[in-house]
């Protein structure tokens, strides 16, 4: 059995990107978007660091994660790291991985409803 509280943020966000992604996937698909680019286009819309930094500075600042989620981004966010940010500066690429992490816990922890929520919200209420 995996001790989630025992993977470092990069192990975190690795697994929380994978998740978010496919979400994100099916979201577009739910939208009737037929043709793959177009569900290609739109989802990268979705899962590009500017957005995912964005999603994270509203759930901060609409506080709407516990503290243990806060800690998890926090740490992810401070977390260093050898990778170098491909298409973003670096504090927009530490905070989409933030985001990215916080998602893989909660898909770790089996927090399914809260990730849904989480995810539900950023997609019906941000502006990102």
């Amino acid at each position: 059995m995996m001790n989630i509280d025992s993977l470092n943020a990069q192990e975190l966000a690795y697994i929380g990107d994978s998740v978010y992604e496919v979400i994100i996937r099916k979201y577009n698909m739910n939208r009737n978007i037929r043709k793959v680019i177009n569900l290609q286009n739109e989802t990268i819309k979705y899962v590009r660091a500017n957005y995912q930094a964005s999603a994270l500075k509203y759930l901060i600042d609409n506080n709407i994660l516990t503290e243990k989620e806060v800690y998890i981004c926090k740490n992810a966010r401070n977390y260093k790291t050898s990778t170098k940010a491909k298409h973003t500066d670096i504090l927009t690429y530490k905070h989409a991985t933030a985001f990215e992490a916080l998602i893989g816990y909660l898909y770790l922890n089996n927090e399914i409803d809260r990730l849904k929520y989480i995810i539900n919200l950023v997609l019906e209420e941000c502006k990102c």
